[in-house]
This record gives C-alpha cells, structure tokens and sequence, in this order.
C-alpha cells in the first residue's frame, strides 16, 4: 500500500501521470499507427521497448514498474499484428511443422500389398544347389542383336 501513496506525493506527478496513462492505454486499447508498429516490429525495436519498461520498472515506483512491462508487451505484440508478422508466425510453416508427417504416428500399417508381394517373391534356396522350377526363354528378337553380340551395328 506504501507504494500507492508514494506514488500520490507532489514529487512523483510525472509517474502518476504515466501511471494514468498505461492504464488509460491498457483500458482502451488504442490502434498502434503502422510507421510505429514498423519500427517497433524489429528486433532492435523490440529490445528497445524491452530496455525501456525494464529500465522503468528499475528506476521509478514498482506500480508504474509493472505497468510498464504490461504496456511494453501489448505494444510488442500490436505492432505484431499490425504488420502481419503474428500471423506470419502463426500459420508460415517451421522445420517442425514440415515433418510432422513423418513422426511416427503417421506411419502406415502393414498393407495388403506388402503382404501380397511378400507371399509371391521368389525364395532364394539358401544351399548350393541353385535349383529352380522355371526355364528362362528368348522370345523372338525381331532383328535385334542378341546381347553378346560384340560387332557394329
């Protein structure tokens, strides 16, 4: 409570007006301007409101302190919105996003075909005695060389 009667005293006007003017800002929700919200919608203009509010909340009344961090973070996050850059964020695909596909929840089961192709590949007999039940044929070439054939053609 201490804090709220410092904050009253003659010497500590410009904090109450700052005070009144957060929680003015914070009340009505004003439109940030779109050349400030350019400025601000940079990472030098972003730790420049950081430094800003956390300069405030070290140097004046702890009240004006945590307004400050609270209008600082409104202002970073309208200037967000205002140049489109939340929405960017919000919907423009990350590394992250690009292979959610492939976790391993999205994986197939066995299909039918896997196990169709399974049962109809050949076996390789494992011994020595390559025996199989089929016969290679040639069919008729049509003129074509046969595939040992060394000359010109």
């Amino acid at each position: 409570m201490t804090y709220f009667t410092s904050l009253l005293e003659k010497r500590n006007i410009g904090q109450l007006f700052l005070t009144i003017l957060f929680i003015l800002y914070l009340i009505l929700g004003f439109q940030m301007p779109a050349p400030v919200a350019n400025t601000i919608d940079t990472y030098p203009g972003k730790i420049g409101v950081t430094v800003i509010a956390l300069l405030l909340f070290a140097y004046s009344n702890p009240v004006l302190g945590v307004l400050g961090l609270l209008v600082a973070y409104e202002i970073v996050k309208k200037s967000a919105e205002t140049t489109g850059s939340a929405a960017l964020e919000m919907y423009y695909p990350t590394e992250e996003k690009k292979w959610s596909p492939f976790t391993p929840a999205h994986q197939f089961p066995y299909t039918l075909e896997q196990e169709i192709v399974k049962k109809m590949a050949p076996q390789k007999v494992s011994d020595n005695n390559d025996t199989y039940t089929f016969k290679p044929l040639v069919e008729n070439l049509h003129d074509a060389a046969p595939a040992h054939f060394n000359g010109v053609l």
